[in-house]
């Protein structure tokens, strides 16, 4: 095992870069890549970097030079042969060859296009633009970057003790919460944690711990590179930037209100199973619900990543059942802002009623809360969203209103367009 405090101590990055592989990612932007490379490729979309804690103020932290080091050298990576292998060859949610040919031979060639970056009263303004497969592919590396680098900022002034215990401490918080969830029956709990992880060392530690703590209920990783290093399902579906670019390429508003369900017949078309997962809260969960076509309520499940967990999860049982579902046979993966004590809350509301699977992020892989002074280590809530398409402005909604993007008057027109009422208000912690 990795001694990451003395890796942290004798720190170079040229031995240790912060992003290794182009599958140094989550799994669900290979899945969403290839849907794009096969529906949408000559799209134009910009993707921009989104601080929502203002208070960490990066630009402060984070040397500039070591930023376009960390940028640059991801620019020059490319998949091995090994990795080709695995994603040519791997069984992903029991298929074979997941990815097709031609997107293969489209990725073995792929180079990231160039960024874009600038200071801004004491925030990163970070930026791709380009056609939209390759340009999508800049996300988690990014946002796995700034998470780092942040972190590097306030380590470098620790000793070697001092890393050593800290460390320690957060080895021994996390281990504490792994044996409160091996007395939850029926638990199902996936790694989401890449793109706001405290590093990749760290990442993989705490897939081991979960491997070893919880057997069988630990049902995967989303980080591709760890999943094939160490021999364990890649899990993902897609995520909320198909609906937005859809939605802001709509010549119409009535093309507006069916762009997600555009989104979702091109995925059937590809995936069966495990992978039709809806994820219905980019424009409101409850619109999207009542003008959902009959076929997806056929689908496999739902994942729910804003609003209350437990209100959404409500809706879309009463969802099911309305449309003829058993909900029992129906999995509902919960995504957002997850630690022990929520997914306890969540397990016993919900076990027997639907099937329940966690994805954990934030709380698994970046939960230095308290271990530094002045709380220099807490995670922030950072981003790296798609805001425009074909020159386009993107609009996200969500089921939290603080988690809204995009221009006030288009926000203002998908509200109307969508049906959104009154929404609740909750704090955005990660």
């Amino acid at each position: 095992m990795v001694d990451i405090a003395t890796r942290v101590w004798n720190h170079k990055w040229k031995i240790d870069p912060i992003v290794r592989s182009l599958i140094d990612t989550d799994f669900y932007k290979l899945l969403m890549c290839q849907s794009v490379f096969r529906n949408k490729p000559d799209t134009q979309v910009t993707f921009s970097l989104i601080n929502r804690t203002h208070r960490i103020r990066l630009a402060d932290l984070i040397d500039e030079g070591e930023l376009r080091e960390q940028l640059d050298h991801i620019r020059s990576l490319s998949l091995t042969r090994g990795e080709s292998t695995w994603l040519r060859g791997n069984t992903f949610y029991g298929k074979r060859q997941m990815f097709r040919p031609d997107f293969m031979e489209w990725f073995e060639a792929l180079r990231l296009p160039a960024y874009h970056l600038e200071k801004r009263d004491g925030q990163y303004e970070l930026t791709f633009e380009g056609n939209w497969p390759e340009v999508m592919m800049w996300e988690i590396p990014a946002l796995a970057v700034l998470m780092e680098l942040r972190g590097r900022s306030v380590l470098a002034g620790m000793g070697r003790f001092e890393l050593q215990v800290l460390y320690a401490r957060a080895m021994t918080k996390l281990w504490e919460k792994v044996e409160r969830l091996r007395n939850l029956p029926d638990l199902r709990i996936a790694d989401f944690g890449t793109r706001r992880r405290h590093s990749y060392l760290w990442q993989d530690w705490c897939v081991q711990a979960m491997m070893e703590g919880l057997g069988s209920a630990f049902t995967g990783t989303s980080n591709c590179r760890i999943a094939m290093q160490r021999d364990i399902e890649a899990i993902g579906t897609n995520a909320h930037e198909l609906p937005m670019v859809y939605a802001a390429l709509a010549d119409s508003d009535a093309a507006l209100r069916q762009a997600p369900y555009d989104v979702l017949a091109d995925w059937q078309d590809e995936h069966d199973g495990n992978l039709r997962i809806i994820l219905p809260d980019t424009y409101g969960t409850r619109g999207f619900l009542e003008g959902a076509p009959d076929w997806l309520a056929g689908w496999t499940g739902i994942r729910v990543d804003s609003g209350d967990p437990a209100v959404q999860a409500e809706a879309a049982i009463d969802w099911w059942r309305a449309r003829g579902e058993d909900p029992r046979q129906k999995l509902v993966i919960f995504s957002d802002g997850l630690d022990v004590g929520k997914i306890e809350e969540l397990q016993a509301r919900f076990a027997g009623r639907v099937k329940v699977s966690f994805g954990w992020g934030t709380m698994l892989t970046n939960d230095f809360t308290g271990l530094v002074a002045d709380d220099r280590l807490a995670p922030f809530s950072l981003v790296c969203k798609a805001v425009s398409a074909n020159g386009r402005p993107t609009v996200k909604l969500s089921d939290n209103p603080e988690k809204a993007m995009g221009p006030a008057d288009q926000i203002a027109r998908y509200k109307r367009v969508f049906g959104v009422g009154e929404q609740t208000r909750m704090a955005v912690v990660v």
